[in-house]
């Protein structure tokens, strides 16, 4: 069975989320940048090709500790994170994108984005 959260649980992990999510948020700016420059003019400030693979093994590094935490990975441009939870019996996902400084929103589960509601205040 896949990991359920508490929303207390969830909100824990949130310091290390941020921290991480502003990681992967550089690593994918870098990552734009080298291949725009790279298609444009063949040389970029940042580098090439090596430090391309390695800016994608950082960036595979930090979604697989995501995964391995039981969090779903929505999107990365913006990140998007859900964790799966349970509540009022209801199956949702507590759900963060890029530039919310905490977690306050889930959705159904079956729902999706366009359902996102606030989290109650406890």
């Amino acid at each position: 069975m896949d990991r359920l959260f508490s929303v207390a649980e969830a909100r824990s992990l949130m310091p290390r989320i941020l921290a991480e999510a502003r990681e992967l948020i550089a690593a994918r700016a870098d990552l734009a940048e080298i291949t725009y420059d790279r298609d444009t003019g063949g040389v970029s400030p940042l580098g090439g090709l090596p430090e391309i693979k390695g800016i994608e093994a950082g960036m595979q590094e930090i979604l697989s500790r995501w995964a391995g935490l039981g969090l779903e990975v929505k999107g990365i441009a913006p990140v998007l994170l859900d964790f799966p939870a349970v509540l009022d019996g209801a199956s949702v996902r507590l759900c963060w994108i890029e530039g919310e400084p905490e977690l306050g929103w889930y959705h159904r589960s079956e729902l999706g984005f366009p359902g996102r509601r606030p989290l109650p205040r406890t």
